[in-house]
């Protein structure tokens, strides 16, 4: 059953013992955790787009934070993993030359487990896909290679290497009578890119059919990967980490062409189609990209545009795996075989789950034995002192003529008010509401002033307050700062 914890009061997560996160856990989650104890319960995030500031910045900000080596960040591939980890070792070297002689806490945990799909959401319509072709007129030995993916260039692929490899291969195509066929199944970010595709096409691929279909119509996927030879996704961007569309094509028994990239290093292999290689700057060539992007002159876009176009994809390998799957119908048939077990067999989500399950049965062990041990796992952190968002009272402190008198002490007396608004209207006009937030419920805030008349011009302490209302001292000397705020109280001489 389902049930909500409010975020100010995690405690009442128990008896849970993982949290998952759906992104890098940022630093305030863990800060979060600190006053209930570092082995109140873990965390369990999950990478996504790794290449934003911000991401960078919450790997960087997990390592200076109170996050223990029970806590998980799922890397969806070894190529993300490698990633992560590098960006920790970076933060460490920093840390090993800015505080020398510094004991570094352990690394979270950093497992590799893929995203998943429902394989039987992807079974090919073989009507819907002969529909399509009909439609776009692919003849039967012409070949339909297709992609699903945003249009845009900047944050996902680059499309002139594959136009240029489609129109480098269709002349082996030709001589079987055929034609190749794209079909770019997709949404434009932004309605600028729908010529850079098409006229590239009509420039770099004549010799092929060019097609572009509305890739928010959930139909329209299902034809699209219904109506396939082939599917291709030549990323050549950082945005992309795991790369679910060639997964998708896997399940729809599709034979795939990708590029050599990130997490598309795990998903295809050589029975389920081809891998085209991939290069990129040697280090120290493309700093001037990360600096722009670190120091703002540049945006998130520009900083992958700029990467992007010096990523190369292997144009003559891209050619020779169409013209391979092109020409042989009976290997088109073997991959697409082999793609949707492999699909099936590792990224359906009944293999994909037992895998996060296992990793949070290993995040609960890891959890016991600290619990057992006792001592730094199990110590609470005091939540008004910690360094990222200290109490005001501690922050602030030097702000103000003085804090409040103690509270054992201090005597307070209600002030004759007369005709003037009383607690409700006070609160009324000043408009408390308009932001959702009062000290308290003005019932209780016009109770503690009652409390504190019935004294009489001796007035009372917090503690008389709070045995004649029943209320904590805490939440009396709260609201009685308010009343004092307000003149309905003052110091009794």
């Amino acid at each position: 059953p389902l049930r909500a914890v409010r975020l100010d009061a995690p405690s009442e997560l128990a008896p849970v013992d993982v949290v998952s996160y759906p992104a890098p856990p940022p630093q305030q989650e863990f800060f979060r955790r600190a006053p209930f104890g570092a082995a109140a319960w873990a965390y369990c995030g999950i990478t996504h787009t790794t290449a934003t500031r911000a991401v960078m910045q919450a790997v960087f900000d997990m390592r200076v934070a109170p996050q223990m080596p029970w806590d998980a960040l799922i890397c969806t591939s070894h190529a993300v993993q490698q990633s992560m980890t590098r960006l920790m070792e970076l933060a460490e070297d920093h840390f090993a030359t800015r505080f020398a002689g510094a004991v570094l806490p352990a690394r979270p945990l950093l497992p590799v487990i893929p995203l998943g799909v429902h394989a039987a959401d992807f079974a090919r319509d073989p009507a819907a896909g002969q529909a399509l072709r009909a439609r776009l007129g692919i003849g039967p030995a012409d070949i339909a290679v297709s992609c699903i993916a945003r249009l845009t260039p900047d944050e996902k692929f680059d499309p002139f290497p594959l136009f240029l490899a489609l129109e480098a291969a269709a002349p082996a195509l030709a001589a079987m009578g055929g034609r190749f066929h794209l079909v770019l199944c997709g949404v434009f970010r932004d309605p600028a890119w729908a010529p850079v595709f098409a006229e590239g096409a009509r420039q770099l691929m004549p010799s092929v059919g060019y097609h572009q279909l509305d890739g928010a119509v959930a139909a329209e996927r299902k034809a699209t990967l219904s109506g396939s030879d082939i599917f291709v996704f030549p990323i050549d961007n950082l945005q992309e980490t795991f790369g679910l569309a060639p997964v998708e094509a896997m399940a729809a028994g599709l034979p795939v062409i990708v590029s050599d990239w990130d997490g598309m290093r795990d998903t295809v292999t050589p029975d389920v189609g081809f891998r085209i290689p991939t290069e990129m700057p040697r280090e120290g060539e493309a700093t001037y990209i990360s600096m722009r992007y670190l120091g703002g002159t540049d945006s998130y876009l520009q900083y992958l545009s700029q990467i992007s176009a010096l990523t190369r994809i292997d144009v003559k390998a891209m050619t020779r795996a169409l013209e391979t799957l092109a020409t042989d119908p009976a290997l088109r048939a073997r991959m697409g075989a082999a793609g949707a077990a492999r699909a099936l067999g590792l990224y359906d989500w009944s293999a994909v789950i037992p895998q996060m399950q296992a990793l949070w049965g290993e995040q609960r062990a890891m959890l016991a034995h600290a619990r057992g041990r006792g001592g730094a796992a199990v110590q609470r952190a005091n939540p008004g002192r910690l360094p990222i968002g200290p109490a005001p009272d501690v922050m602030f402190e030097a702000y103000v003529t003085r804090p409040a008198p103690d509270r054992a002490t201090r005597r307070l007396r209600a002030v004759d008010t007369g005709a003037r608004p009383d607690v409700a209207a006070t609160i009324a006009l000043r408009r408390y509401t308009t932001l959702g937030r009062l000290i308290d419920e003005p019932a209780r805030l016009q109770q503690v002033l009652e409390a504190h008349a019935a004294a009489g011009p001796a007035g009372s302490t917090l503690a008389e307050v709070a045995s004649r209302t029943g209320l904590s001292i805490a939440v009396v000397a709260r609201i009685t700062l308010w009343l004092a705020k307000y003149h309905f109280l003052e110091d009794a001489p």
